[in-house]
């Protein structure tokens, strides 16, 4: 059995007042472009994946957030051809400041039940029926 690097990668779901999540598309020239995805990244080393959830926010869509508004869920445990993804899935419900495609990408406000009519990255897609359940 070979041995692959594994990634760490912290990723949420934000639900906005109308019980919606916000989705992501992989930006042109991403590995997966053109998928979606839950928002985050990865975790730095030294990083907690709070912290690195926390800091994706700002950096991508211009939100702020607290480590006590993420709500820990679930997560992806899955083997890529070159990595083994880990990604702690969080649930936010409150930020401050306004949604904003900060580096370009486009992004999604997206009823849980029509989440699997986006076409997502193999390690996201056991999560959106997870997350079906729970809203």
């Amino acid at each position: 059995m070979s041995t692959l690097p594994i990634v760490l990668v912290s990723a949420v779901a934000l639900v906005d007042a109308d019980g919606r999540v916000l989705i992501a598309r992989r930006p042109p020239g991403k590995s997966m472009a053109g998928l979606w995805e839950f928002p985050g990244g990865k975790v730095e080393p030294g990083e907690t994946p709070e912290a690195a959830l926390i800091r994706e926010l700002k950096e991508e869509l211009g939100i702020d957030t607290k480590e006590s508004c993420l709500a820990p869920f679930t997560f992806a445990s899955h083997g890529y051809e070159k990595f083994h993804l880990l990604m702690p899935l969080y649930v936010c419900r409150r930020w401050t400041g306004n949604v904003t495609a900060h580096e370009g990408q486009e992004f999604a406000w997206v009823r849980p039940a029509r989440l699997g009519d986006y076409e997502m990255p193999p390690a996201d897609k056991p999560l959106v029926a997870m997350l079906r359940d729970l809203l």
